[in-house]
């Protein structure tokens, strides 16, 4: 596979790195010293990443992840700790980076790419949400889910109250984030919270296969699959059917479609374009 690196910096180090590896945007949290907490400048950036590989139409599937032993320990609350000028969460600064209807959680959850959350180590705060946001989980056997918002005073600010009832359920999920829990790899992969649990050094190997059999397939229909499945959490059952017929309608119309069906026909293995 050709691995091509993009935004590297001209000056220093850049803290996301955004990659394509053949058809998958590998998106990397680079700030390995600070356990990937997410500053200001991050969140524009980070925000920037999602759109842009949803964008790309040579982009079918994308991985996050983290650099060196964390995934993302959340927001960098340094700075609110002195309650400076610069703190991120009060005084208003946030708003100088980032507005909430661009913020990455809106953009992620907006993807119609299917995102692999590689968890190259544990998740807190902000990056369990992230986490959370992304469609599917493999997680480092080390690693652990931190929802202990409620032991910092906050909420799940960034998805976590909404996608968690849906994920497991009212009870449960009001169980872990009320009493504020931490996960373990196994607890996680029990609750269904992760597709599967691998060595930290397979990680990525795990999540690039993952990657590799989904972008193998119609790029289209996958995307429209994923879109059915976001619109399907808020409508009944009559309205969704009517919806994927409405969709159906111009996938059937594609070249791809007629490859899926010459390649069933004649035996072998299909080749999409995305047309």
């Amino acid at each position: 596979m050709n691995k091509t690196k993009t935004n590297e910096p001209s000056a220093g180090r850049t803290e996301i790195i955004y990659e394509m590896d053949s058809r998958i945007a590998v998106i990397t949290l680079n700030r390995p010293e600070h356990m990937n907490t997410i500053s200001a400048p991050m969140l524009e950036e980070l925000a920037g990443c999602f759109v842009r590989a949803n964008l790309d139409p040579e982009v079918r599937v994308v991985i996050l992840t983290g650099k060196g032993k964390a995934f993302c320990a959340g927001l960098d609350l340094t700075a609110e700790a002195g309650g400076g000028d610069d703190a991120l969460l009060r005084r208003g600064s946030i708003k100088t980076h980032l507005k909430i209807r661009n913020a990455p959680p809106i953009n992620l959850f907006d993807m119609d790419k299917p995102v692999i959350c590689a968890m190259n180590g544990s998740a807190a705060g902000y990056g369990l949400d992230t986490a959370l946001g992304c469609d599917i989980r493999i997680m480092a056997n080390n690693a652990k889910m931190s929802i202990a918002f409620v032991k910092r005073g906050i909420v799940p600010e960034s998805g976590g109250t909404w996608l968690l009832p849906r994920m497991l359920g009212w009870a449960t999920a009001a169980e872990l984030i009320f009493a504020g829990r931490t996960l373990g790899a196994a607890e996680c992969l029990d609750l269904g919270l992760v597709s599967k649990v691998v060595s930290v050094e397979n990680v990525m190997a795990e999540a690039k296969v993952l990657a590799m059999e989904i972008a193998e397939n119609a790029p289209l229909a996958v995307q429209a699959a994923k879109r059915m499945m976001r619109i399907g959490f808020e409508e009944s059952f009559p309205t969704h059917v009517q919806h994927v017929f409405l969709q159906l309608l111009p996938l059937i119309q594609t070249a791809d479609f007629m490859e899926g069906i010459h390649s069933f026909l004649e035996k072998r293995k299909p080749v999409f374009k995305g047309c």
